[in-house]
């Protein structure tokens, strides 16, 4: 490769950052090829089951130094392109940028928001790491972008995840102190992207550089108005200039005197096998044990805390209207159904169900918040947690969401496993109906093999001999 055509002014700050011999090496490293990454999904899998091993010699697999499930690959093997990138068994992930929310490390049962979490690689993370515990709200104001996010969050199985599409602002004045762990992975002037992004290049320049940390320095104010008193905050960036770092964490602990920094890591590409990322661990003084608490928005925050926590006991002890009746009636009817159909099955336990016309959703709790339906109206919401179903004519069908947030043993016996190797599995993914035994009859959890587990990719509903496919039409490919 040949070093692309970098900006004059870039290569005089980065040479005033880092000296003239690292600079050199620095800049010289935009002419090596740049490192591919993917991260186990551990909510299918763990990193020593046989299906691990088995997706290390498809994809020649190497460790990530700074991620316990994260690991190169080379670009010939294509995983983006199997059937298991489809079956969730993995996120397609640049490396560097595995090791924000290692730092921030979220833990089950806590409430955590990712303020800026499109296209998903960090929410998925940290929905790893909850383990299936707690509450993740992941926030995307672009709707485009939204959408890809809860793709992605469907596609991983998550079942504890809200995907709103709002701007920092309005989650502010719904959450105020309400969150345990934020990840903010900032828009950033994109100096990590040069090396794969010949247009991050051509949209670079100094006044790009102050525009974005003007609009940072916005963004951290309402994530600091969201963190609990003793929370963390993980601030980050694909860009390598101190003015969108350094520079704003030192103008947030000045501006802050309750928070103070914990840890700070930089990852560059002339030094490690990535594009390079930046990440600053912030923590939120306990204002309860110690008093120290912003004089300018202590009233403001309790009163929201307050708001946030009689919201949840509102909507549990108080009078049901007509929706929340509504919702009741559909989530027995999902009952009723999988009893039947899912007998192994059990609901999450604390959720709230919540009816969008037929689609009926599981919205997720955690022992610090108890999500309802006002929390979120007025929010534009893609994903109100986990898709149970649709409420059609009197019966119950079962969503792809479902389907791919089980294991084959919550679906058995009602279970159609596809080989390894077999081609049905791509027939299945591109929405052709499957052969069975005619003695096969109703739903089933179409899985795919890998090493001994079975992983899902969609329902199915047999009959006479035939599996009538059921993924959804925006899927197959």
């Amino acid at each position: 490769m040949t070093i692309p055509s970098l900006p004059a002014a870039y290569q005089e700050a980065v040479t005033a950052m880092l000296g003239p011999a690292e600079a050199e090496a620095f800049l010289a490293s935009y002419a090596a090829p740049r490192a591919y990454g993917l991260r186990l999904n551990t909510l299918k899998m763990n990193s020593s089951s046989t299906a691990a091993n088995k997706l290390a010699e498809l994809f020649d697999l190497r460790p990530v130094p700074w991620c316990g499930t994260g690991y190169y690959y080379e670009e010939s093997t294509r995983p983006g392109k199997h059937p298991y990138h489809a079956a969730g068994l993995y996120y397609i992930q640049e490396p560097s940028a595995m090791s924000a929310v290692e730092l921030l490390d979220p833990q089950p049962g806590q409430t955590v928001l990712d303020l800026a979490a499109a296209p998903g690689g960090k929410t998925t993370q940290i929905a790893a790491k909850m383990a299936g515990q707690g509450l993740l709200i992941s926030n995307e104001i672009h709707p485009q972008r939204a959408r890809i996010l809860a793709e992605n969050v469907e596609r991983l199985g998550i079942r504890n995840a809200v995907v709103t599409q709002a701007a920092p602002p309005a989650l502010s004045a719904r959450f105020p102190l309400a969150f345990d762990r934020i990840m903010l992975d900032a828009p950033c002037s994109g100096e990590g992207m040069f090396r794969k992004d010949p247009e991050a290049i051509r949209e670079w320049s100094p006044d790009s550089v102050e525009l974005c940390a003007a609009r940072q320095w916005d963004i951290l104010q309402d994530a600091v108005a969201m963190l609990k008193p003793g929370g963390r905050l993980a601030y980050s960036t694909c860009t390598f200039n101190r003015r969108e770092n350094e520079d704003t964490i030192a103008r947030l602990l000045a501006a802050y005197p309750f928070l103070r920094l914990i840890a700070e890591k930089r990852i560059w590409p002339h030094r490690e096998q990535g594009e390079g990322h930046y990440v600053a661990l912030i923590e939120r003084d306990n204002a309860e044990k110690d008093g120290t608490m912003d004089p300018g928005s202590a009233g403001r925050a309790d009163t929201g805390r307050n708001n946030v926590r009689d919201r949840g006991r509102a909507a549990r002890g108080g009078r049901s209207g007509p929706a929340e009746r509504s919702a009741a009636a559909a989530l027995e009817g999902f009952r009723a159904w999988a009893a039947d159909e899912l007998p192994a099955f059990s609901l999450p336990v604390g959720g709230t169900p919540l009816l969008f016309g037929e689609a009926l959703y599981l919205l997720p709790a955690s022992d610090g918040l108890a999500l309802t339906a006002e929390h979120l109206t007025g929010l534009k919401v893609p994903r109100a947690g986990l898709h149970l179903g649709d409420v059609r004519k009197g019966r119950f069908e079962p969503a792809h969401a479902l389907a791919v947030a089980l294991n084959a043993a919550e679906a058995a016996p009602r279970v159609w496993t596809l080989g390894e190797d077999s081609p049905l599995a791509a027939a299945f993914l591109r929405g052709e109906t499957l052969e069975v035994p005619a003695t096969l009859r109703g739903w089933h959890l179409v899985t795919l093999a890998c090493g001994e587990g079975q992983y899902p990719l969609g329902w199915g509903k047999a009959s006479g001999g035939q599996l009538k496919n059921h993924l959804p039409k925006g899927l197959r490919h």
